[in-house]
This record gives structure tokens, C-alpha cells and sequence, in this order.
């Protein structure tokens, strides 16, 4: 096996030199393929941020697409003590009187005489009704108070009733057990009818089954409607709720009270604070705009899609259709300014709410139709980003491309890196061999200097006189 040490016979540093070669061809491409990907990996982060913007932007948009979003009531109690009440798009503005005449309650029932922990109860069946509903226990001849409630509790086809167990006083210094039946939801059609039938028929026996319940319950609280007057019209429900008296009106009942008041108005903050919304949200898209593609002449910096056809192009479309006049409309005005929307110098839109308030209350149904009509301001806006943000979009289309110029240069540094190592191989061989090469007539140099240095008559120009 040969040895081999590029330098040594030309007395040269060739692996540094080689390499300083090699670095030096390579660097200045490397160096080109860094600054190209840096450039495409900027540009594929600015349009994800111009993505995310729009997308903010087009959400806003989105809740501002449909007529109901604008049609928006307000109730108010002039008595929350009394009654409560929320109010949906579909309430007609008007005035209610109300008055809440009775408050739903559930029923319940509980067994008069009272049981050891220890008594067996009886064998037989527990029917448990309620409206056209019902269902059974059976009950064995060992079980006590504690089983029956179980087997009610636990029972599949439960209609609705909840049994506990309550000790209580037994008047001689001791306690006993009673057993409760409540119903899980009041109302009149939830009163619970309780009836047993002993094992062997004699439901006189005092021992049985049926001395539980037959003629041996106590009602603690009937079962009751809610009742209330609007406009004195008695309106019933099972609970305290009544959310089909008045359409897209809900009372809930508090406490028994009359002479009290219902308002329904049109929901002028909620409707300003959606446009607010949207607002803000058209102004942080102006600012992201500005972060891509302005110049600062004050400090020279650019943003980093500045002159980006793309960029330019989303702008344009954007403000074009907040500018432009929807046509078709019903009411009094087309566009955004009309209603007090105005863009100032700087791209971004204003609020004059004293104008906005006097077209709510002017015509305040129709500020739903300026956005949410078919070629209203929000579904022309919504389409006009939709085909940048899209998954098919202009944004992705770019990016994709973007990205795929960004693999290339990894295709071409991967090349170059394989032509450096050539290049790295191709130049040692080449001065390995001139290495060996000069080594060679250094040695022959040698070889000749020695032989006439021996030759008679020759002079060691080495030697003194």
C-alpha cells in the first residue's frame, strides 16, 4: 500500500491551496443560490401574511353576508324582577303589557307513614304515571325503602320522576324514613299518579305493598303551569319559559307581578358595533397592505412586496368594491359613504356614528340590504377574496410556484456541491502529479549535481582553497 502526502516533494501546502480553489468556485455561486432562496422564502412569508389578513378580513365580511345579521331587536323588562326577555330578528317592534299570574312549579309526593331502615315494605308492583306516560317497579318480598328508590332511579323507562329518601322525626324520639317521589320537570302534564298492586291482590292488607302510596301521600307541591297576561291574554307553559306568544319574543317568568312592561326596539349598538367590527378589521388589511408594499423615504426601507403585481392587484379589487355603488337597493342610499363610511388619505375608513345613527334610525332595516344583497358590499367583497385565499387560489398558485423555485435551488446547490467534490478530486490528482513530477527532477537535479561533483578535475564551488 502506497503513502501518499500531496507537498512533499514540491515543498508546496497543497491541501490548503486546494481548498481555498474549491471554496473559491464555490462561493460565489453558493453565495448567489443563498440570496436567490432568502429573496423566495420573503416572498412566501409576505404572502402568508397578506393570506392571513385577507382571511381576518373575509370572516368579518362573512357575518355581515345575510339580512338577519342586521335585523337585530332588543327587549327590555321594565321589571327583571318579575319577568325577563330576549328578543330575535323576527320580533316586530311594539309595546306588551305583562303580567305574570303564576309560577311553574314540579310536583311532589311523599309517603305519610314513615319505615325503618330495616322494614320490609311488601311484594307486588309500583305503577309511576305521568301525563300519557308510565312505568313499573316490581318488588320483592325482601325489599326495603332504599330498594324501591333505587329501582325508580335506576329504571330504563323512567318517565321523568326522582325518588329520595328523607329521615324525619318519628314523634317518640326516634327517626324514620319517608320515601319521595319529585317530578324532574313541572307543569301540569308532569303530575305523577302513583299506584301499587300487592303480590297476592289484597290491596287492603296493612302489610303489603299498597299501604306505600294507597291513600298514604302527601302532596308537598302540586304541579303547576306557569301562567301570564300579554296584554291581558292568560298564555299557560309547563315551565316559566313562553317563547310562542310573542314571535321571536321570550318571557321567563321571575316572580308573580303585574302591571309591568315589554319593549321591543331595534338593536341600533349591536348593529353599530358589527360595522365597527368590520371596520376594524378593513383597517388592519390597510396596514398590512402598507407593511408589504410602501417605501419609507425616511429610512429607506421597502416593504417587501413593493411593486408586487399580486399585492397590487388584491388592493385595487378591494377598494374598488368598497367604493362602488350597489345598485337595486330599496332604500334611501347605495353606498358605504352614505351611511357614514369614508376613507382618508391614508386608506383607511372612518366612522361618522352621529350619520349612522340617523340612517338606524331613519331606515334601519335597509343598512342590512346594502351589505347583504346579492351584489350587496359583503358578498361582492367575499367573492373578490375568495379567489385570492382560496386553496386554489391566486395566493397559494404563487406561493406554490414560489416554493417550487425554492426546491430547485436546493436541486442546484445539491449539483454543486457534486461538481465541487469533482473539482476538489480533479485537482488533486492534478497536483499530486505535478508533485510527483517535481519531486522527480528535484531528485535527477540532485542525482546529476552529485555525479559531477565526483568527475576528476571538477571544483566543489562548496570547498575553500
Amino acid at each position: 500500500m502506497s503513502i501518499s502526502s500531496p507537498g512533499i516533494g514540491s515543498g508546496l501546502d497543497i491541501g490548503n491551496l486546494i481548498t481555498q480553489l474549491v471554496t473559491a468556485e464555490g462561493s460565489a455561486k453558493s453565495n448567489r443560490l443563498n440570496l436567490r432562496e432568502a429573496e423566495y422564502q420573503g416572498d412566501i412569508s409576505a404572502y402568508g401574511s397578506l393570506k392571513s389578513a385577507l382571511s381576518i378580513f373575509q370572516t368579518a365580511v362573512k357575518d355581515l353576508q345575510t339580512a338577519s345579521d342586521f335585523q337585530l331587536r332588543s327587549a327590555a323588562s321594565s321589571n327583571e324582577e318579575v319577568f325577563l326577555v330576549t328578543a330575535d330578528e323576527s320580533a316586530d317592534v311594539s309595546q306588551y303589557g305583562i303580567e305574570v299570574v303564576q309560577l311553574a312549579q314540579a310536583n311532589k309526593l311523599i309517603t305519610n307513614d314513615g319505615f325503618a331502615s330495616t322494614d320490609v315494605i311488601g311484594s307486588g308492583t309500583l305503577t309511576l304515571t305521568q301525563g300519557t306516560g308510565s312505568f313499573s317497579i316490581s318488588v320483592s318480598g325482601t325489599d326495603k325503602l332504599t330498594d324501591i328508590r333505587d329501582a325508580i332511579n335506576a329504571a330504563a323507562d323512567n318517565t321523568g320522576v326522582s325518588a329520595a329518601i328523607i329521615n324525619v322525626d318519628d314523634g317518640s324520639g326516634g327517626t324514620e324514613s319517608k320515601l319521595v317521589f319529585t317530578a324532574n320537570e313541572s307543569g301540569l302534564d308532569n303530575a305523577i299518579t302513583i299506584t301499587a298492586i300487592d303480590s297476592d291482590s289484597n290491596n287492603t292488607d296493612a302489610l303489603g305493598l299498597s299501604r306505600l302510596v294507597s291513600g298514604n301521600l302527601t302532596e308537598p307541591a302540586a304541579a303547576l303551569d306557569g301562567q301570564i297576561k300579554v296584554d291581558g291574554q292568560l298564555v299557560s307553559s309547563s315551565n316559566n319559559d313562553f317563547g310562542e306568544v310573542i314571535e321571536g319574543v321570550t318571557i321567563s317568568s321571575v316572580a308573580i307581578g303585574a302591571g309591568e312592561t315589554l319593549t321591543v326596539t331595534t338593536d341600533k349598538e349591536a348593529v353599530t358595533e358589527k360595522i365597527n367590527t368590520f371596520i376594524a378589521n378593513y383597517n388592519g388589511l390597510i396596514d398590512t397592505f402598507s407593511a408589504l408594499g410602501s417605501f419609507n423615504g425616511s429610512t429607506d426601507a421597502a416593504g417587501i412586496l413593493i411593486g408586487d403585481a399580486t399585492l397590487r392587484g388584491v388592493q385595487n379589487l378591494i377598494r374598488r368594491e368598497m367604493s362602488s355603488s350597489v345598485s337595486g337597493l330599496t332604500g334611501s342610499f347605495s353606498t358605504l359613504a352614505e351611511i357614514g363610511l369614508t376613507t382618508g388619505d391614508d386608506g383607511k375608513l372612518s366612522l361618522d356614528s352621529a350619520k349612522l345613527s340617523t340612517v338606524l334610525d331613519e331606515d334601519f332595516d335597509q343598512i342590512g340590504e346594502l351589505f347583504s344583497a346579492s351584489n350587496g358590499i359583503a358578498n361582492t367583497l367575499d367573492n373578490a377574496i375568495e379567489q385570492y385565499v382560496s386553496s386554489a387560489g391566486i395566493l397559494d398558485t404563487r406561493t406554490d410556484g414560489l416554493q417550487s423555485r425554492v426546491d430547485d435551488i436546493t436541486e442546484q446547490r445539491e449539483a454543486l456541491d457534486r461538481r465541487l467534490i469533482s473539482l476538489e478530486s480533479r485537482l488533486l490528482a492534478q497536483f499530486t502529479a505535478l508533485d510527483t513530477l517535481v519531486s522527480s527532477l528535484t531528485n535527477q537535479s540532485n542525482f546529476l549535481t552529485q555525479q559531477l561533483a565526483n568527475l576528476p578535475g571538477s571544483i566543489d564551488p562548496n570547498k575553500s582553497n
